[in-house]
């Protein structure tokens, strides 16, 4: 069982940029792939992009490549999203997810556990 929180979610202008936190319960964080999905108002849940369980690779939606990045830090069970250059249409809900030793899907199904999601607002 894994317990997933997010935080860092705000208010910035276009341009700007935040960090997302997703902070995960257990002692065995090192074998989940983690992922990031979003929703906008309206829309289904996307993918954002997902890092490898050992580290080794990461996927981004082509929405984000190049601006934003994620990264994991095992020894604090904390995975992150760094989000550079933001725009409007950024502007979601963003939900963190884990998948037991999984590849970085962009399929929501694939990812058994999800954090409670932390709000990112864009403005013009």
């Amino acid at each position: 069982q894994v317990q997933l929180v997010e935080s860092g979610g705000g208010l910035v202008q276009a341009g700007g940029s935040l960090r997302l936190s997703c902070a995960a319960s257990g002692r065995t964080f090192s074998s989940y792939t983690m992922g990031w999905f979003r929703q906008a108002p309206g829309k289904e849940r996307a993918f954002v992009g997902a890092i490898y369980w050992n580290g080794g690779s990461t996927d981004y939606a082509d929405s984000v490549k190049g601006r934003f990045t994620i990264s994991r830090d095992n020894a604090k069970n904390t995975v992150y999203l760094q989000m550079n250059r933001l725009k409007p249409e950024d502007t979601a809900v963003y939900y963190c997810a884990a998948q037991l030793y999984g590849l970085t899907t962009a399929r929501s199904n694939d990812y058994n556990y999800w954090g409670q999601g932390t709000q990112v607002t864009v403005s013009s």
